[in-house]
């Protein structure tokens, strides 16, 4: 008997959470190097430092400034996990810091599904903003504008949705997407 394939429902998560801040000190990244494990420090090549989190699975760069990009985090509230870690690695080399940093979200990563196949060829003709060449990467891209998004749009109907500053705005820009999609479809 052939199995009956129910329509999967549209649905997009969290996949990647990319913030910046600020510890407002001068961290001196020789010492974080030379003492802590789970750091690499390259002044040749990159300015930054970067440390590996464990738990929560996370990286950041940080910049002798007390400047701090993290990345990696699926919630805020791994994300501020992160950075407390970091402060504590810091108190190792006695460097105390003392403000609660304000954390500033750079981009949101999600991943879903739109749920239903896509014929990238119709998408890449009848969208604007479209770029996709299937001899290069099997996605088309499509930047939506209005929604401050750009999805990565396979033909099975999987997604990938970058650009968004909130969880909110990525489940706002998939409901653009879905329609944009509905529009296509019937022309």
């Amino acid at each position: 008997m052939a199995k009956k394939e129910t329509p999967t429902e549209k649905e997009i998560k969290v996949v990647n959470i990319v913030v910046s801040t600020s510890l407002e000190h001068d961290i001196p990244l020789e010492k974080m190097a030379a003492t802590l494990s789970n750091t690499e420090y390259n002044p040749e090549q990159f300015p930054g430092l970067i440390i590996r989190i464990k738990d929560p699975k996370t990286s950041a760069l940080i910049f002798s400034s007390g400047k701090v990009v993290c990345t990696g985090a699926r919630s805020m509230e791994k994300v501020h996990e992160s950075i407390k870690q970091i402060i504590k690695s810091l108190e190792k080399i006695n460097v105390k810091i003392t403000i609660k940093p304000d954390i500033k979200i750079q981009n949101i990563v999600a991943s879903g599904s739109v749920g239903m196949d896509l014929n990238l060829n119709v998408l890449a003709m009848k969208l604007p903003n479209t770029e996709y060449e299937p001899e290069q990467f099997p996605g088309l891209v499509y930047k939506l504008k209005e929604a401050n998004a750009t999805f990565l749009l396979f033909s099975n109907g999987k997604i990938v949705c970058t650009g968004t500053k909130s969880e909110a705005e990525a489940h706002k820009a998939l409901d653009m997407l879905v329609e944009k999609l509905k529009e296509v479809k019937k022309k």
